[in-house]
């Protein structure tokens, strides 16, 4: 009979402690939530993954326009005449 009271001790403990940690991760009233909390929640998500989308976007664009310059700046500038030869051939009047 000791063994059962354990045994019943020790899962009401158990589930105490899981309902204790729903109510810390999902509030009071879990299943009270309407759809209308949920869909909020699902427009609020997909608006900070554009944002965060748009930011990497952006950033990489900042850092290729940096390094173009940057490879525009560094490398010396040569102005290089090509050189024409004129022959007789290639001169038509």
């Amino acid at each position: 009979m000791a063994r059962e009271y354990d045994a019943q001790l020790l899962e009401s403990v158990a589930v105490r402690r899981n309902r204790m940690r729903e109510s810390l991760l999902w509030g009071r009233e879990r299943r009270a939530r309407a759809t209308m909390d949920n869909l909020k929640r699902l427009g609020i998500s997909v608006v900070l993954a554009a944002v965060a989308c748009a930011g990497c976007v952006g950033w990489s664009l900042l850092q290729e326009m940096l390094a173009e310059r940057e490879q525009r700046f560094s490398s010396p500038v040569s102005m290089t005449v090509p050189d024409v030869t004129v022959t007789p051939a290639t001169v038509r009047l």
